[in-house]
């Protein structure tokens, strides 16, 4: 246990959590103020029904407004009747514990510590090089254009690349109509940055939180909001925590079968000048079973600028925000630690 201090020691494919440890090295135990709670409630958390945006008049209209005070309120929000068949939800979960259940040698073809790299796998946030390693491993690949990157996917388990591959095209048709809608409830013109989101890059973060045996000592991640335009979670099991805004507390996001999270991230809350919020939240673990979560981030291109929009800009809300890119959070990235409370969204800040 000598190297238990060091986060160097625990490299990918030598960490506690991939070794499946029944302690908790020093380098994983987070501060008691920042640590889980077995006891945490529930959030409340509004279910937008798509079936209900996608009629017609008087009753598509209330659910837009319904839609936008989600956005205000938690910037946080599950969708229900989305689309997506169960069978579709469960064979990508089913191909992203398969692939975590591979041999290491197999897993290891895709290493990387550069997050630059459009495929890749890892632990923690960026490896030994966290102060605080977090009891995570993760498989991140760019998912659009689709054919442009599936043959870099891995092909084992066997299916992988079909199964994942059909539930990355449907989650991306979902986030297109859901930024759509998005953007009306805010009352602005879509016609700048509908384009740009067709275009924009969508890369899947699947993520494995092993059991872990003091899950209070640990986190899976550390408290952050996701840079992106929207976020849209398939999960296994609980295990998210959002933070509420209202009384500073962290509550755990029930699950809903069948139900999908969406995140509204940083370069929405750039767009709409503070309007709407992206929501802070972290991986809580359990020491029974494996979680999977698969997170679907959805933003503008890899140099493509997300800026205020202009009719949201006036003298009661001055403009808050620079504008930024996807490459732009990526360069925060790989030069700042998360853990240590640096978010990306402070440094848009005006």
């Amino acid at each position: 246990m000598s190297g238990d201090k060091n986060p160097s020691s625990f490299t990918i494919g030598n960490t506690a959590q991939e070794k499946g440890l029944d302690y908790v090295p020093e380098c994983y135990v987070v501060s008691p103020s920042k640590s889980s709670s077995s006891g945490t409630e529930k959030a409340r958390i509004p279910t937008i029904d798509m079936s209900r945006l996608r009629m017609n008049g008087n009753k598509r209209s209330i659910a837009i407004e319904e839609l936008g005070e989600a956005c205000r309120h938690r910037g946080f929000f599950q969708v229900v009747n989305h689309g997506i068949s169960q069978s579709i939800l469960d064979e990508a979960l089913a191909m992203a514990f398969g692939f975590f259940d591979l041999p290491s040698e197999e897993k290891l073809k895709f290493k990387s510590n550069d997050v630059y790299n459009p495929v890749r796998y890892g632990t923690s946030l960026k490896d030994g090089a966290d102060k605080v390693q977090f009891w995570r491993v993760f498989l991140k690949h760019y998912a659009h254009p689709l054919d442009a990157w599936i043959d870099s996917w891995p092909h084992n388990p066997p299916q992988y690349r079909e199964k994942m591959g059909k539930y990355c095209a449907q989650v991306r048709n979902l986030a297109l109509e859901l930024m759509g809608m998005i953007i009306e409830s805010l009352r602005i013109s879509p016609n700048r940055l509908t384009p740009k989101m067709d275009r924009g890059m969508q890369v899947m973060a699947v993520n494995c939180y092993p059991p872990c045996p003091k899950p209070e000592m640990a986190l899976g991640l550390p408290p952050h909001s996701d840079y992106t335009c929207l976020t849209i979670i398939l999960q296994s099991s609980p295990g998210l925590e959002i933070l509420d805004t209202d009384d500073g507390n962290w509550k755990m996001v029930p699950e809903l079968h069948g139900a999908l999270q969406v995140h509204i991230g940083d370069h929405f809350e750039v767009m709409s000048n503070g309007v709407y919020k992206s929501v802070v939240h972290r991986v809580t673990l359990n020491s029974e079973k494996t979680r999977i979560s698969i997170a679907s981030l959805h933003s503008l291109g890899m140099d493509d600028k997300m800026e205020t929009a202009n009719e949201l800009i006036h003298e009661q809300n001055p403009k808050r925000y620079k504008e930024s890119s996807f490459r732009d959070f990526l360069d925060f990235l790989a030069n700042n630690d998360i853990a240590d409370g640096k978010h990306f969204i402070d440094t848009l800040k005006i």
